[in-house]
């Protein structure tokens, strides 16, 4: 298999996964949503990534800068990855 080929997908992987980071922040805003089950999925899907940098880097006030970083370094990783190909 073609190493760039793997790069493109590996970056693909972190960009979907940073979008999933971005709809759970949105959904945050209507605590309503959680009860929903497309919502719960998304929720098991990014604890995991979440949870670990929060223990780091603690919201602040109702702000929680875990999601935000974590989405901007996975914008930045990605777009490294296609950059070195």
């Amino acid at each position: 298999m073609d190493a760039a080929l793997i790069v493109h997908a590996i970056a693909t992987v972190l960009e979907v996964v940073a979008f999933l980071l971005v709809a759970r922040a949105l959904t945050s805003w209507f605590p309503d949503l959680r009860r929903y089950q497309i919502v719960q999925i998304l929720y098991d899907l990014t604890d995991p990534i979440i949870e670990p940098l929060r223990k780091l880097i603690p919201p602040i006030g109702m702000i929680d800068l875990s999601v935000m970083i974590t989405v901007l370094a996975l914008f930045l990783i990605a777009e490294s990855l296609r950059a070195s190909v």
